[in-house]
């Protein structure tokens, strides 16, 4: 058994920004899949949203009200207040720990317009903002790799509760395949999102819904699970990001006829609405036809802005191009379509961090959350552009000081080795055993065409329901399939199959809250039920585990300040 004061699944921004904070007076241990470098808190572009106003006068209560109304009032608001308050120090501790933002004229950082956002307040790092604040972190990590230590290409299986307490993790080391038990008086989750559920998406190779499904799994509902936003720029076919930052930068977006559609949809703010309404409009353009050559293809046009401010600003959108579809920036438009992106849902959490398990808050003991897999909820049911790595930063700092004050009080509890070690065992031994004849590789294409195709954009009764019986018969076929290495070393398949396993679950979660939510609300838009009604839906949904079925109950939102009213752009 391995032993740790603390446990961090997960290694992008919300994990090590946990770690930092509980390093000088823990041990900690931090587990993740891939190299900590390598999260994908690294493909965040665009920037960091914080109100310091360096660019025209603002306010932490005029970026509280623009999160509010972009995430259609679905928003805990007493979570967003604290959120917003905090950007700014933030923001200077980043620059401490060596982040490199740029700059204007004058020596401030430089701040950009990003969509939803009423004043400029997103702090970049040219276009690979993400990628800059990882790798400050992760350098403030090996220099506490004393009381740090980083299990790169682990996985992690299951959660070890006992009754309403946390006491550690079963994880397997992916190059030998050995299972061991990792007992902890605290667990932080950091497991990130679950694009890859979906067929078009922007999300790494990571993001199959581990923790959210350990949890789940453990008897934690999953709130707000219906809400998956659909970011409007990602590349043709592939989904790889085009940063909201070329359109905070003055990109256009045109449809097949070269008009800049989005004044039809959002006259006010054109490209710079909140995401959800213009992955709505670029969608509702191609469904009348008016993609580019006719195909489900918007142009993201920046010629207009010169190659001198698309290599000081946007070189990593420039190189994008290049490299994969063959089209230069500077020179052409490049082909887009909405690409699902980010999940406001996830791990209920109040806004210490701690892991809570119904409508009152009952807290598991022990087991916290941070960053895209939990549910605070700071961003409703739509997340403006670059409150992600705010989200993350911030909570991953919250959470890592709820877990150091929780870990003072407790020592740790005993855990039956053998019995937890067995469960995962058997996973094992149950899909080398298999003698089925279904591809895991077929399951997978035809979950994430059956997601994209029905539970996407736009969604209605019919289309769901769809959606959720195929599903529920891919989880049929799952228990047929073969696998074909059944080595222990290094053995990515077992992995990948587990995954598989994990988006299933998560797929069939996100469909059923989808289903029962007769709203249109931020990210999720139903067509048979196309406005939003505050009388019957102004509630976070939590879907629970019930008997191999799913139940979803139903919890207020914390309104503070601001009364719902129309949302216009």
């Amino acid at each position: 058994m391995i032993k740790h004061d603390v446990v961090i699944v997960g290694s992008g921004l919300a994990g090590m920004r946990a770690a930092l904070e509980m390093c000088k007076d823990l041990d900690v241990a931090i587990l993740s899949k891939v190299y900590p470098s390598r999260s994908h808190s690294g493909a965040a572009q665009g920037g960091i949203a914080a109100a310091l106003g360096n660019s025209e006068p603002d306010s932490w209560e005029e970026h509280l009200y623009d999160t509010v109304k972009g995430g259609d009032f679905l928003n805990d608001q007493d979570a967003v207040e604290e959120y917003v308050k905090a950007a700014p120090d933030v923001i200077y501790e980043l620059e401490h720990f060596g982040c490199v933002f740029s700059r204007t004229p004058d020596g401030k950082i430089a701040q950009r317009s990003f969509g939803g956002h009423s004043k400029p307040r997103a702090c970049f790092s040219a276009d690979r903002t993400g990628h800059t604040i990882l790798h400050a972190l992760h350098e403030q990590l090996l220099k506490h790799s004393k009381s740090i230590k980083i299990y790169s290409e682990w996985y992690m299986h299951s959660l070890i509760l006992d009754g309403d307490r946390c006491n550690g993790v079963v994880v397997s080391d992916i190059r030998t395949g050995a299972v061991e038990v990792m007992q902890a008086r605290a667990v932080i989750f950091a497991t990130g999102g679950y694009g890859r559920v979906f067929n078009i998406t922007s999300n790494a190779f990571a993001g199959t819904a581990d923790g959210v499904m350990a949890a789940f799994r453990a008897g934690i509902p999953l709130e707000d699970a219906e809400f998956v936003q659909y970011h409007p720029s990602g590349l043709y076919r592939q989904g790889i990001l085009f940063s909201e930052a070329a359109r905070g930068e003055g990109g256009y977006l045109l449809n097949g006829e070269g008009d800049r559609f989005m004044e039809q949809y959002a006259p006010a703010r054109m490209e710079l609405a909140p995401r959800d309404i213009v992955a709505r409009a670029a969608q509702s353009e191609m469904d009348a036809g008016r993609g580019v050559d006719g195909k489900d293809i918007i142009h993201l046009d920046l010629r207009h802005l010169g190659e001198a401010r698309i290599m000081e600003r946007l070189p990593q959108i420039r190189q994008l191009g290049i490299d994969f579809i063959g089209v230069d920036c500077v020179k052409d438009p490049l082909p887009i379509q909405p690409t699902a992106h980010y999940s406001m849902g996830g791990i209920p959490t109040d806004k210490t961090g701690h892991v809570i398990t119904d409508e009152q808050g009952t807290r598991v003991n022990g087991f916290f959350a941070a960053g895209e897999c939990a549910c605070v909820s700071v961003h409703g049911a739509n997340r403006l552009g670059t409150n992600s790595l705010l989200d993350a930063v911030v909570f991953g700092e919250l959470a890592g000081r709820s877990a150091l004050a929780y870990v003072n009080t407790v020592g740790h509890a005993k855990v039956n080795e053998s019995h937890e070690k067995t469960k995962v065992l058997e996973q094992f031994e149950n899909i080398f055993q298999q003698n089925g004849s279904e591809s895991y590789n077929d399951i997978r294409d035809e979950m994430k065409t059956v997601m994209t195709e029905n539970c996407g954009v736009f969604r209605d009764e019919d289309r769901l329901k769809v959606c959720i019986d195929t599903i529920q018969k891919l989880r049929e076929r799952y228990e047929r399939g073969k696998v074909t290495d059944k080595g222990k070393v290094f053995n990515s398949e077992i992995y990948e199959i587990i995954e598989l396993g994990n988006m299933l679950g998560m797929a069939e979660i996100i469909a059923t809250a989808a289903l029962a939510r007769q709203e249109s609300r931020g990210g999720h838009f139903r067509t048979d039920y196309p406005k939003r009604d505050d009388e019957n839906f102004l509630k976070h949904s939590l879907t629970y585990p019930k008997d191999g079925e799913l139940e979803i109950k139903y919890k207020p939102v914390v309104i503070t300040k601001h009364q719902p009213a129309e949302r216009t752009y």
